[in-house]
């Protein structure tokens, strides 16, 4: 029998979104909970990312009477997500939609406040189900100081580089400050709340920041045991059921007992270039470009497969098309720029290939398809000396692309579209062509080959002053400008299969007892596609939520 140097009711490895769900509701039902967390800070994937939560019918959205149902969210995944396997079961479906609000009923519930993001569509709102006045929330603003010594302990959000304590929902207005009223006012109000954040000497945290340091908070007031800088390298099995874990915990090796059941929650592999290589397929990727949480090396997910678990998806991952050279925290504009007026996005053959847009996993996936028959990873954008007059770049004034994106070489100019080809390595007659084509139709504000701007969610992140679509602008005004687009992705989205409950199944198909895991080590729900803002956040929230009620027999 192992000699344990620590016991719990539940182990958690893992601390974003999904593991300190789980925490919260196994403390709140008396269980004694121990949470694990290799990197020195908390929070994982979620801290970093916007920390928006995609669920249909949701009690904000009851609250307020926005329409909506359990039945229109099945509709919705099934015409959105299709057949994408076991991982995306009606099952799981079900109970992703039934646990998912419930969880956000309790997280209310103690004292964790969300808010709607309106106008915030869902990805595919034409679709049957779908929703164009959108089913995402998130938390409001959170002062870092009520965490006390915990103060510094949660991973730097999206906004921390862009210097204002802006919702995820204000950034689409702030990007466009200069493009309408209603995008200054709301810009206007961030700054406010900045400024009067810094007079009162707040530590205000956004985003993905902001819910985890709230369910942290309410974590440590539970009593729920944290420890950073543990490393989980194997899981314990004895009798055929995983009753703890070993781990590093500052160097020193421990033996931790799960005593009802280990829940893992500890990414995915995004940063593992070997494992992505071997199961990339389709989408070849070596781990060059991934903008994923550092954590995501894939290790607990390879001892859960040595154990015997079963995989799918593996070949997957939230894409994210990037400017790579470019990548700015600020923002920079080039990384909206394929939702504007005045840009598109071309393969070799300078051609385009795709809406742009539409959700980076579409559009990272379409350069993976396109890239099988002409070259489109990378693929190129293309704006004119028309959008960088009419956007702010990084924390400049509008009209000024930085002099070092320039010096570099890249962002690359060019007088002529085909002296910008050139440069570029793009067929300068099938670019001339493609602009030829697209200017014709953009003029009127219409896209007959794509259907850019045609929904709501193309709508909604495109520039509020052009008229008549917000996201369609001729490419005209010399000179041109490129850059270089890469598939980059924020997380892997294959690995466990779980069932609907949270428990991890082995190749038989049969739960592993004593196993329960979500978040990105697990293949998501969502399948293959991305429904909506936050849905990835709110896969992992709500198995973390079913995971800890089914261990701790309570659903």
């Amino acid at each position: 029998m192992t000699e344990w140097d620590r016991s719990a009711d539940l182990v958690i490895v893992g601390s974003g979104g999904g593991g300190l769900v789980a925490a919260l509701v196994a403390a709140e039902s008396g269980a004694d909970v121990l949470l694990l967390e290799k990197q020195p800070k908390l929070g994982g994937s979620t801290a970093m990312s916007g920390g928006v939560i995609w669920m249909p019918d949701n009690p904000l959205m009851r609250a307020e009477g926005v329409p909506d149902s359990h039945a229109e969210g099945m509709a919705y995944l099934a015409h959105v997500v299709g057949d994408a396997g076991p991982a995306s079961s009606l099952e799981r479906r079900d109970a992703f939609l039934s646990h998912g609000p419930q969880m956000i009923s309790q997280l209310q519930d103690l004292g964790i406040p969300f808010v709607r993001c309106p106008g915030y569509s869902d990805y595919y709102p034409d679709h049957k189900g779908g929703n164009a006045a959108g089913r995402s929330i998130e938390c409001p603003p959170f002062d870092a100081h009520e965490l006390g010594e915990w103060q510094d302990a949660v991973v730097p959000g999206m906004a921390e580089g862009i210097g204002f304590a802006v919702k995820t929902n204000e950034v689409r207005a702030v990007s466009h400050y200069n493009r309408s009223l209603a995008t200054f006012l709301i810009t206007a109000r961030v700054v406010m709340r900045t400024a009067i954040g810094r007079l009162r000497r707040q530590k205000l945290l956004t985003n993905g920041a902001s819910l985890i340091a709230r369910m942290l908070k309410v974590a440590l007031d539970r009593n729920v045991g944290v420890w950073t800088h543990t490393a989980v390298a194997d899981l314990v099995l004895e009798d055929g059921r995983v009753v703890g874990v070993r781990a590093s915990r500052n160097g020193a090796s421990v033996a931790i007992e799960a005593r009802r059941a280990v829940l893992l929650c500890a990414g995915g592999f995004a940063h593992n270039a070997g494992m992505r290589r071997r199961y990339s397929g389709d989408q070849p990727n070596d781990a060059r470009w991934t903008a994923a949480n550092p954590g995501d090396t894939g290790e607990v997910l390879e001892a859960a497969i040595r154990l015997g678990a079963k995989a799918d998806l593996l070949d997957e991952a939230w894409w994210l098309p990037a400017t790579v050279e470019l990548a700015d925290p600020t923002g920079a504009s080039l990384s909206l720029a394929r939702q504007r007026p005045g840009a598109i996005l071309v393969d070799a053959a300078g051609e385009r290939f795709v809406n742009e847009s539409n959700s980076y996993v579409e559009v990272g996936k379409a350069m993976y398809a396109r890239d099988k028959h002409s070259r489109a990873v990378p693929c190129w954008l293309i704006v004119d000396d028309g959008y960088r007059r009419r956007y702010a770049h990084t924390k400049s004034r509008p009209g000024v692309f930085p002099r070092e994106w320039l010096d570099s070489g890249a962002l690359r100019t060019a007088s002529t579209l085909e002296d910008l080809a050139r440069q570029c390595g793009i067929d300068p007659g099938g670019l001339l062509a493609t602009v030829e084509r697209f200017n014709t139709h953009a003029e009127k504000g219409i896209d007959p080959d794509f259907g850019r701007g045609q929904s709501a969610y193309n709508r909604c992140l495109g520039d509020p002053g052009h008229r008549p679509n917000p996201c369609l602008g001729p490419i005209a005004r010399p000179p041109y400008y490129a850059a270089e687009v890469v598939p980059s992705d924020v997380g892997t989205c294959g690995g466990l299969l779980t069932d609907e409950h949270g428990r991890v199944l082995d190749g038989d198909d049969r739960p592993i007892p004593g196993l329960y895991a979500t978040g990105n080590i697990t293949a998501t729900v969502m399948g293959r596609t991305y429904p909506g803002a936050g849905a990835s956040i709110a896969n992992t929230m709500a198995f973390g939520y079913a995971a800890a009620r089914h261990a701790l027999g309570s659903g």
